[in-house]
């Protein structure tokens, strides 16, 4: 079994809503950030069949599964490149549609990273974004969270809800050079897997629940192992294990 996470599986409705609002044309150049595994980039090369379609991410693992399934899938268009999107130097002007599933709630100094990513952007380019609506508003980070501690804590580390605010996110990507900026809600639940069991292992592969798991003692880590099968057995449905969420669309253009 891979160690990799299936972001594929847990976002697959979110991703209908990405792909459209995405509108990828068919020449357009399409910069991809945090691209994972690299489902994202495949859609928009494939779409952007005169164009190209280049995919960035941090993940070593992630982007070798990314260039095996694009080679396997016959994708001519398609790069990936492991890099830090917040400093790396992209080409000037060189993007025509910034897209990113999730892939841009952990910047430590977001103005300067989308600044960064913008002087990739040809003027009037559009960036279109999947991120997470306030952590509470996300089942799957209150339920599993709170399964897992037994207590109401206070989370450290990395923020995946660091862009769910529209009027920071706004006021971000306004500093960074963007105008026009637009949030479209989704409602749509994540999938962890076809059954419990499949979904326990899914869940603890998160790094989020990880680290949970990984700062209490033997006795705390097997309870709260406990607590989480029964959460998970109790969103078990005939179609597999969902909790709900919600996140926003984010859309804008690069000014001059």
């Amino acid at each position: 079994m891979s160690d990799l996470f299936d972001y594929d599986a847990e976002l697959r409705l979110h991703n209908e809503h990405f792909r459209t609002a995405a509108r990828v044309g068919s020449g357009d150049r399409v910069l991809d950030i945090g691209c994972g595994t690299g489902q994202s980039t495949r859609e928009a090369a494939r779409a952007a069949v005169t164009g190209s379609a280049l995919g960035v991410d941090l993940s070593a693992p992630m982007l070798e599964r990314a260039r095996r399934l694009s080679d396997e899938q016959g994708l001519a268009n398609i790069t990936f490149q492991q890099a830090d999107a917040q400093v790396h130097r992209f080409p000037p002007k060189r993007f025509d549609l910034c897209i990113s599933r999730f892939g841009t709630m952990f910047f430590a100094d977001p103005v300067a990273a989308f600044t960064n990513i913008g002087r990739a952007l040809r003027p009037e380019a559009r960036l279109v974004l999947l991120v997470w609506q306030e952590r509470d508003r996300n089942e799957w980070a209150t339920a599993i969270r709170q399964s897992l501690t037994a207590a109401s804590v206070t989370p450290h580390g990395p923020d995946p809800f660091s862009l769910a605010d529209p009027t920071v996110t706004e006021g971000i990507l306004a500093a960074a050079g963007f105008a026009e900026v637009g949030f479209t809600d989704v409602h749509e639940p994540v999938h962890y897997g076809p059954d419990s069991a499949t979904a326990f292992d899914a869940v603890l592969r998160l790094w989020e629940f990880k680290d949970l798991l990984a700062n209490l003692d033997a006795t705390a880590a097997e309870q709260a192992r406990m607590r989480l099968r029964t959460a998970l057995d109790a969103h078990h449905t005939d179609g597999g294990v969902y909790f709900d969420s919600r996140a926003w669309i984010v859309t804008a253009r690069r000014r001059h």
